[in-house]
């Protein structure tokens, strides 16, 4: 099989038409070409005036070996259809233990049902049915649910996002999460698209297929169950201590727990630094608001006069800044068509987050304004003064909008100028609790603000309608990644720990989706080993 990159498509281009543009660049007759898969499908933006798809396709050829002969172009290589296969193992001693049920433990947990190994799944959050009632009712008014929000719960963090599925990872293990995504359900253009996503519609779908199969699978799953403690016996690990919603206390043995909390689990965090048990430290992250353009405005900022075009769907955009400060500007986890969300996973603190249903139709643009800070903006050495900070921003904009999980929010226009807002414009805020109008410099250090607004500034150079005078920035993004890392070592154990694995974004080993589950397979692969050793030849 042959991959063919780099095939210029008209927007309106069929299959067919891909076909003979593939015979046409190879300088072949069509008829040579067995089979025709499309592998990746771009969008060429660059000229406003001629917007196309570029795609790479794997190809079947009669006399492909007499092609290579005499192919002098080097981007053509020859590739073998994509499997991933686990050895023979026998069950393990003790059963597994998953903690945490978004992308790394869900996928940690599905190789190890693969794998015959009856995985137990502990979540501290509810089901998707049953979080999804809550999360709507906290965004309706209600109260919140400190256990079960849009950052715990079964699918993590990411059930209530864009569903986003690029990642700069280079790991193969990637194409076997985006195989069981389409198998679970989600749409197949997810595994040709540059920028893949399934939508959060779709995805909580995709989430309870996933459920389903790992207990057909032989693996249990238990929801509403936090974890509270680790057993352990000569600094290893014997079993966990766990809580039902309620209060209902056990213990399950085991020797292997795959550590995947996510990164919000504080009291967790709390809980394991004051164990002794693990090593704990600081790790960088990114703080910053929700930005709000009209979509229209991206769209025509992106795409010109094909900005109406049906193939295209809402433009997406990407963009990153260094200042003379040192800081780093960048968007982040950018929602088409999306809404701003309100993310709180504890009282009495106000985080914000962007979601997009898969259509992607919605009448605002969203995106995360991020300004990366480390350890020397924490304040303090200890491991968790970087979770202590995001808290304090939190809080602060709990207090902005008026104590009642409403999100401060401003004009960009009124940011640039540093003037507070009294009123908003055109663009009408998606956040479901409301907004107060504000000047957001009372959630922000003088140097963060002033790195966000030159950012914004800068970013205008390349998307014309950054700055829109009438854009929203509602505060504040709080969680796009750990402030804290907990070490492990070249098997992905905890260093201090024999069978403790810190998994995904929580112990902060990967940013996304598609990371975080890639992380979850590697962890379960490295379980898998310790059963090798337990099989006699």
């Amino acid at each position: 099989m042959l991959r063919i990159p780099e095939i210029n498509l008209p927007l309106d281009g069929t299959e067919n038409d891909l076909l003979h543009r593939t015979a046409q660049k190879l300088k072949i007759n069509v008829k040579r070409i067995r089979s025709l898969q499309l592998v990746r499908r771009s969008i060429d933006a660059r000229n406003k005036q001629d917007v196309h798809f570029i795609c790479t396709v794997d190809i079947e050829l009669n006399g492909e070996s007499n092609f290579l002969k005499h192919n002098k172009n080097a981007k053509i290589k020859v590739v073998t259809p994509y499997h991933y296969t686990l050895r023979p193992s026998k069950p393990l001693h003790n059963r597994p233990v998953v903690v945490g049920f978004g992308p790394a433990g869900m996928f940690a947990a599905l190789v190890l049902a693969q794998a015959g190994q009856c995985p137990i799944v502990v979540e501290r959050g509810s089901s998707v049915e049953q979080r999804q009632m809550q999360v709507k009712n906290f965004w309706s008014g209600g109260p919140l649910q400190t256990e079960s929000n849009v950052q715990f719960g079964e699918g993590g963090a990411g059930t209530f996002s864009d569903g986003k599925l690029n990642t700069g990872i280079k790991d193969g293990r990637a194409r076997k999460v985006l195989l069981e995504f389409v198998r679970a359900g989600a749409p197949d253009e997810i595994l040709y698209q540059a920028h893949p996503h399934i939508g959060t519609d779709r995805l909580s779908d995709t989430v309870i297929n996933i459920r389903k199969e790992i207990i057909r699978l032989g693996g249990t799953i238990y929801f509403d169950t936090k974890l509270t403690d680790i057993v352990t016996k000569q600094q290893t690990i014997t079993g966990i201590k766990v809580q039902k919603l309620g209060g209902t206390s056990s213990i399950i043995d085991t020797n292997h727990v795959v550590l995947a909390i996510g990164h919000s689990a504080r009291d967790t965090y709390e809980m394991l630094y004051n164990s002794n048990l693990v090593h704990i430290i600081q790790k960088p992250f990114s703080i910053g608001a929700r930005i709000e353009h009209p979509q229209s405005f991206i769209n025509c900022a992106q795409f010109g006069c094909f900005a109406e075009h049906p193939a295209l769907g809402a433009a997406e955009y990407k963009q990153a800044i260094h200042l003379k400060n040192g800081r780093g500007v960048y968007t982040f986890c950018m929602c088409p068509g999306g809404i701003v969300v309100a993310a709180s996973s504890e009282e009495g603190g106000v985080v914000t987050n962007g979601m997009s249903n898969f259509a992607r139709n919605g009448t605002n643009a969203n995106s995360a304004l991020l300004v990366g800070i480390g350890p020397e903006d924490f304040g303090d050495t200890h491991p968790l003064a970087g979770m202590y900070l995001q808290r304090r921003l939190e809080r602060r904009a709990f207090q902005a909008g008026n104590e009642t999980y409403a999100a401060p929010a401003q004009r960009v226009e009124d940011f640039i100028l540093r003037k507070p807002s009294t009123t908003l414009g055109v663009v009408k805020p998606t956040y479901q609790r409301g907004v107060v109008p504000c000047n957001l410099s009372i959630c922000f250090d003088e140097e963060i603000y002033e790195s966000m607004r030159e950012g914004i500034i800068r970013m205008n150079h390349s998307i014309t309608c950054f700055s829109y005078g009438d854009a929203i920035l509602t505060a504040v993004e709080t969680r796009s990644s750990a402030p804290v890392r907990i070490v492990r070592n070249e098997q992905l154990q905890s260093v201090t720990l024999a069978g403790l694995y810190p998994c995904g974004e929580g112990a902060g080993y990967a940013g996304g989706i598609i990371s975080a589950a890639v992380d979850g397979i590697r962890c379960a692969e490295q379980i898998l080993e310790s059963s090798y050793s337990e099989i006699k030849f």
